[in-house]
């Protein structure tokens, strides 16, 4: 379509310079010339003759007047296509980039989440293990201070009895200190008495030695705890057990709140 404007363009531009050409030179070659008397040419400034070609003048305004301008380019469906298609990757692109920041920092949220739940449960763990730890220290410092209250009434209560648990009665049984001797084996208890006589562990074969038990009394009188304490010389796990089963069986005089002491079984061979 183009190259035929172009062509009808050119050929009017001929068309026209042809008769331009023509209306020219009838006018202009055809006239006779006029002869004046020779003489000296003086240039005012109000000539035309330097202006140059009147011909040459007349043809560039025409050409200038007839060239038509280019039409403007209009875009083609193909860059409109192009261009619909760069904006949907960039929002595309966009989104990606928004749903991946999301997952992150979702992702980040979970393992604080996980490091925080973590944490507390460790912190409550070396809580309990702190407290039961400060117990512990406590029901031990009780018995080694009752241990040492008695000083050395252990020693001479087992001496003053014979064998393995075939003492000639009980000695000492209510008395206020809180302390006393039953069937070969002495007890410590700050406050309380005995009520009857101390079982005889059921162990054979045993090492020479002793056994000590920390026990623990409620008001009642009853022992709710008892596990190995300081100063036991037997090493056999049969006989350690014995002892503290046999230790659940003795019964003291109420009080007004839990007591701590200690009961030591003695073991000779024969």
């Amino acid at each position: 379509m183009r190259a035929k404007s172009h062509i009808i363009a050119l050929v009017g531009t001929l068309v026209f310079m042809l008769l331009l050409f023509l209306l020219l030179w009838v006018v202009y070659i055809d006239r006779p010339e006029s002869r004046e008397e020779e003489g000296i040419m003086v240039s005012f400034g109000d000539s035309d003759m330097g202006e140059g070609s009147m011909q040459e003048s007349v043809v560039n305004a025409v050409q200038e007047v007839v060239t038509p301008p280019a039409p403007p380019q209009q875009p083609s469906s193909n860059d409109l296509l192009t261009q619909q298609t760069d904006e949907s990757l960039v929002l595309a692109e966009q989104r990606r980039k928004e749903e991946r920041k999301q997952q992150e920092e979702q992702e980040r949220i979970r393992r604080q989440k996980e490091a925080d739940e973590k944490a507390r449960i460790e912190a409550e763990r070396i809580a309990k293990e702190k407290a039961a730890a400060e117990e512990r220290a406590k029901q031990q410092a009780a018995v080694e201070k009752a241990q040492k209250l008695m000083g050395g009434a252990f020693s001479s209560n087992v001496s003053s009895s014979s064998g393995s648990g075939n003492s000639q009665g009980n000695t000492m049984q209510g008395n206020p200190v809180g302390q006393g001797s039953s069937a070969g084996h002495s007890w410590s208890l700050r406050g309380r008495s005995l009520q009857g006589r101390l079982s005889t562990p059921k162990a054979s074969g045993v090492q020479e030695g002793r056994v000590v038990v920390a026990i623990r009394v409620n008001a009642a009188g009853k022992v709710v705890s008892a596990t190995q304490g300081v100063g036991t010389t037997i090493s056999e796990k049969t006989t350690i057990q014995a002892c503290i089963d046999a230790s659940y069986k003795a019964v003291f005089s109420a009080g007004d709140n839990d007591v701590i002491g200690t009961i030591t079984y003695k073991f000779m061979n024969k």
